[in-house]
């Protein structure tokens, strides 16, 4: 009996103690979990927009995830042709470039590339990953959006 007292007393304690930790709190000498996200990239949700105007785009860099649309809007007098890097290429999302997926009759993966210049563009992306672009008629306008899983 003594032995299934004794073990009974250590659950107690255990219980009791456990209780006053929970009710004080985590030690003040915690350091609070670091929550800033980085200034040059914004996290947004699902369907997002990137405006285009003389300044470039704005924002540059997004955060977003896998299948989430983002929409560039033209909002200057300069044309705009967005395009994953590298220029003039464009083979970064795709693995193909410019002259292949551009092409008429062009039957492959969806790249990421307006293939023309317009006012709009959107673009569901599939593949987590860094992806950079830039505006073809205005190669130095540069951005990333970041696709997380």
């Amino acid at each position: 009996m003594e032995g299934r007292t004794l073990a009974i007393i250590v659950i107690v304690l255990i219980i009791i103690a456990g209780g006053w930790y929970l009710l004080k709190g985590a030690p003040e000498g915690t350091p609070a979990a670091n929550t800033q996200t980085p200034a040059a990239t914004s996290t947004v949700p699902s369907g997002t927009t990137i405006l285009y105007s003389a300044q470039g785009f704005s924002p540059k860099n997004v955060t977003v995830p896998v299948g989430a649309t983002v929409t560039f809007i033209n909002q200057g007098d300069a044309g705009m042709w967005v395009a994953s890097a590298p220029h003039p290429t464009h083979q970064g999302y795709s693995g193909t470039t410019r002259g292949e997926h551009c092409a008429a009759g062009y039957s492959g993966s969806a790249p990421f590339d307006q293939c023309s210049a317009s006012d709009s563009f959107t673009f569901t992306f599939t593949k987590a990953g860094t992806w950079t672009y830039h505006n073809h008629v205005s190669a130095g306008d540069t951005g990333a959006i970041v696709v997380t899983p």
